[in-house]
């Protein structure tokens, strides 16, 4: 499906135009750029079917094919693997969420041939090492395969360390030797983008949030700042064209001296490349002036939900007072507020829906997400549905409707999935189509960078209005 991004947190097509580098993906191939001979490719980018992949492999002839793949997206995936190997010897490996869930489902195909389950940019090298000097796998952790007829998993791999991710050259490195910067968007950044982990793992308890659970565990380990700074370094002197680096860390602001002390180093190196980054409730005044002073433009900070109830359910460990005090003071700290919220989490009802919609009012983000709860396979909330008799399927790759955004799979006594879907759709509108977000966009196209603030919201504006155009 064009346009659609395996690396998001919510796979969609993108209803502002949103569209993810292949960013765990692109991790892999800067580790094994260093040894080998290989070719990152992204088709949903590049509008290529399944025919343009296979010519492309016939050409570059490699001895490993390596499939990214998301919960929505598993049944594509795998037939995409079965039609390659229909075509081309080559042994074929899965990666992504899925691997780590349904390796038993995923190798009962005829396609693929080894599953890595949860992070995988390691146990990829040493899988290549172990091929390319025809060793035997079995030692390997962290993969799934068959052997014989037989499905063997092989123990679990440990989390990648600080030292670890130290050792991956800059992912901003191969997005300009394989990719094309032109071809992602997001919602909320200057375009053109580039997106980096500065560090990977949630500490926090979110029972819905699918990465932490199903991909790169909740160990908090982090790249030095010295390391960060240096790929910021690069990419200023090497695309000059990208307007903003996107932290895509599950949470940046987890450790406050840690981006205290990162603001105050890229200061001392008077560097110039805007930033944002996903931050949590809770991120204290100074630390956010600080950021503004370091160039950081924007937050991403998941709020879920206007219900200190729903809040509690879903182990947030924050309120709605908290969100409040957090949203004046990013305001105060003159950095814009890309709000997250969730239409569907446990408890939800029409009153809780309302309260979160007062709560959107009240703060007013810069920008608005809001979702459709979606329980991923592996997370805390999908065993809750599944034990309370709420899922209505137990196929994540029915989770996106014909033009692949996001419809509720929830049914609770008082909310049908229609309704969780239409409130979600709804919220949306009357936000972003009333008088007062006028008022909120004209402040973003004052500020510093207006004319791209200007040309992103364009961009965005329109890619909504066509995603509006699909519903009453």
């Amino acid at each position: 499906m064009p346009h659609f991004g395996r690396g998001m947190r919510w796979q969609d097509t993108g209803r502002g135009g949103t569209l993810y580098y292949p960013i765990w993906l692109s991790y892999a191939a800067a580790l094994l750029d260093k040894y080998y001979q290989i070719k990152l490719v992204d088709a949903p980018a590049w509008n290529w079917d399944k025919k343009d992949v296979l010519k492309d492999i016939e050409k570059f002839k490699p001895e490993l094919i390596i499939i990214d793949s998301s919960f929505p997206s598993l049944n594509n995936d795998v037939k995409i693997a079965e039609y390659i190997k229909g075509n081309y010897n080559s042994k074929i490996v899965l990666v992504g969420p899925p691997g780590s869930q349904f390796p038993d489902k995923i190798l009962q195909s005829h396609g693929v041939d080894i599953v890595t389950r949860y992070e995988y940019d390691f146990t990829l090298k040493e899988l290549a090492e172990r091929l390319d000097s025809s060793q035997e796998i079995s030692s390997v952790k962290g993969i799934s395969y068959k052997e014989n007829g037989k499905i063997i998993h092989n123990p679990e791999r440990e989390f990648s360390t600080s030292e670890d991710l130290e050792k991956i050259p800059f992912v901003s490195k191969i997005y300009k030797k394989y990719l094309n910067i032109e071809d992602y968007f997001l919602g909320s950044s200057l375009y053109p983008e580039v997106q980096i982990f500065t560090g990977r793992g949630c500490p926090f308890q979110c029972t819905f949030c699918s990465w932490p659970q199903t991909l790169m565990g909740r160990k908090y380990r982090v790249r030095s700042i010295e390391n960060v700074l240096d790929e910021l370094e690069w990419i200023e002197k090497n695309l000059p064209q990208v307007k903003e680096v996107f932290f895509e860390d599950d949470t940046f602001t987890v450790d406050r001296q840690r981006v205290r002390d990162f603001c105050d180093a890229y200061i001392e190196r008077d560097l110039r490349v805007t930033w944002a980054c996903n931050a949590r409730v809770g991120l204290d005044y100074e630390t956010m002036k600080k950021m503004r002073e370091a160039n950081c433009r924007l937050l991403i900070t998941g709020f879920e939900s206007g219900n200190d109830e729903i809040l509690i359910n879903i182990k947030k460990g924050i309120t709605v007072k908290d969100i409040k005090h957090f949203s004046e003071d990013a305001k105060r700290a003159g950095l814009l507020v890309h709000g997250d919220f969730i239409i569907g989490l446990p408890g939800e009802n029409y009153g809780t829906i309302e309260k979160t919609k007062k709560l959107i009012n009240d703060i007013k983000p810069e920008l608005l997400q809001v979702s459709v709860a979606s329980p991923f396979p592996g997370t805390a909330f999908y065993e809750w549905c599944v034990e309370g008799g709420y899922l209505l399927t137990d196929d994540p790759t029915e989770y996106l409707d014909e033009k692949g955004h996001q419809k509720s799979v929830i049914r609770y006594p008082h909310l049908t999935e229609d309704e969780i879907t239409s409130e979600v759709n709804n919220i949306l509108k009357n936000y972003y189509l009333s008088p007062s977000y006028v008022k909120l966009a004209m402040r973003q196209i004052l500020r510093k960078n207006g004319l791209n603030e200007l040309r992103r919201l364009l961009y965005s504006a329109r890619m909504f209005l066509a995603y509006l155009g699909g519903f009453p």
